[in-house]
């Protein structure tokens, strides 16, 4: 069984014996000490960054190839993401890797606490085909930083940015400390028969369960990070311009990142039934005013990754009702790959499109007696990645925050929350579990460790035995850290 690649340095293109070989270099990496210095991390932070700067052409170009995207869009979404977030580790990782002092109660006098981060060790990183430059370096991103070794597993759907990031990541990182694997569903099943100290995955769930039975074997941690079906509450406006801005974050929400295959775009829109034909007649402005008028040339967009996925979309609407459903678009170019924007109106509830995550360029608008409604409506779903809500009602806000669960929730805008440092990315229930981004990777990718340092002196013989009454209350009046009674009871005035 041989996986594709050059066999250079830290990529590897082997037979699957030697995968226990590189790993065994990883790990001794990894124990040598190497990797845990300020100096070594910020020095492999460096060296990413100046790989996407020497770079920046060819993984457009990979991006291309793999997924027709636009170079602005490819920088948007991938190249600059990563810039951002090495930038942001880079001014933080002194600070992240500093013991943090922990107050202890007066009972432990004299003592002193702290919290130690401490690397995990030897990670497996598996990334998506769909952000297949940003998947797979953010996670990078916060193992370098937490001080681990790692092992990067591409996704086999974007071969061209797979062979990139094989080829150029050895080239510029630490070979003994990182290693791209390349290959398919058995080269990954091999990967999951090693132990690890941490399993991070971006994917499907039906892959990420075989990965999280896979952990077991060696109880090994994992972050999951899947998606599920985001909606968008479209709550009225009572401003044309809030209107219209809006909508164009809509669409650029649903079809600007990879054509809708984006884990956090938006999967289907919640409006009320009166406002239903006015947003979509918006939708459809906005849709020839970002992508252009004729849907046989559209510019700007990406395609659909392969084949399967092409026709796994298609099958979404060979449903007579869902295709009725239609209210835009529709056009179908198998040899392109492409499928237009396409826009349905209240498809049947019970339908495929709206019970699976669809990852692709439809989009169901379904309308509700009254807004509130769909609180209810998101509620009686698996919780999603990301929920979006369009509305000025205070009071609405506080509803969705306090009763619906998601990932992350944003206010009047899109996708925006992916690129904050400052906040966690992660899911909750069938979305993932775990989080990353900034100082969440760094903690997703360490362990912090309990320190406690006490001295000789002062010794408290009540923890000891012989046991007697004296010395359970001493105990019980401890833990209350009621350190007024333990002074009344050593002077004998309290019984």
């Amino acid at each position: 069984m041989k996986m594709t690649g050059s066999g250079v340095n830290g990529m590897i293109g082997m037979e699957g014996g030697r995968v226990e070989e590189s790993i065994g270099e990883l790990r001794r990496t990894f124990r040598s000490g190497k990797t845990r210095s300020a100096a070594w991390r910020k020095a492999q932070l460096k060296a990413l960054l100046q790989l996407l700067r020497d770079n920046e052409n060819k993984i457009f170009e990979a991006l291309k190839q793999d997924l027709g995207k636009h170079p602005v869009e490819s920088y948007r979404d991938e190249l600059g993401v990563v810039e951002k977030s090495v930038k942001y580790s880079l001014s933080h990782v002194d600070e992240w890797m500093a013991p943090k002092k922990s107050s202890l109660p007066l009972i432990f006098f004299p003592a002193k606490g702290q919290v130690l981060p401490e690397p995990l060790g030897l990670v497996l990183i598996f990334s998506s085909w769909n952000f297949p430059i940003s998947m797979s370096l953010d996670p990078v991103i916060g193992a370098i930083s937490a001080g681990n070794s790692v092992v990067l597993k591409p996704s086999e759907q974007a071969p061209a940015c797979s062979s990139f990031l094989a080829n150029t990541i050895p080239l510029y990182l630490d070979s003994k400390a990182f290693k791209v694997i390349e290959g398919g569903a058995e080269i990954s099943q091999q990967l999951l028969q090693q132990k690890w100290d941490k399993i991070f995955f971006t994917g499907s769930p039906s892959v990420a369960r075989i990965v999280m039975s896979a952990a077991v074997k060696h109880l090994t941690p994992v972050t999951i990070e899947l998606g599920g079906k985001c909606p968008t509450i479209f709550d009225y406006l009572s401003s044309p311009s809030d209107t219209e801005v809006a909508v164009k974050r809509v669409v650029g929400g649903k079809w600007g990142p990879c054509n809708g295959q984006a884990c956090i775009g938006v999967d289907y829109v919640l409006v009320e039934e009166k406002f239903a034909s006015h947003l979509i007649e918006m939708l459809k402005k906005t849709i020839k005013k970002f992508y252009g008028e004729n849907p046989k040339q559209l510019k700007d967009i990406s395609r659909i990754v392969n084949k399967h996925h092409f026709q796994r979309l298609r099958n979404l609407l060979k449903d007579p009702l869902v295709a009725a459903s239609i209210v835009h678009g529709g056009l179908i170019d198998e040899e392109k790959l492409f499928i237009e924007p396409t826009i349905l109106l209240d498809p049947p509830l019970d339908a495929e499109i709206m019970t699976e995550e669809i990852f692709g360029p439809l989009l169901p608008i379904i309308t509700l007696k009254n807004i509130e409604e769909s609180i209810e409506f998101i509620n009686s779903r698996p919780k999603p990645l990301a929920l979006y809500a369009f509305t000025n009602d205070e009071a609405f806000k506080r509803r969705i925050l306090s009763e619906t669960s998601s990932g992350s929730v944003t206010f009047n805008d899109i996708m925006i929350q992916f690129i904050c440092d400052t906040l966690p990315f992660g899911g909750v229930g069938q979305s993932g579990f775990g989080r990353y981004h900034g100082k969440y990777s760094f903690d997703t990718f360490s362990h912090e460790k309990a320190v406690l340092r006490r001295s000789f002196f002062l010794e408290l013989e009540p923890r000891f035995p012989p046991w007697n009454d004296f010395k359970l209350k001493f105990i019980r009046l401890a833990y209350s850290f009621d350190y007024l009674g333990l002074i009344l009871l050593l002077l004998g005035l309290k019984r």
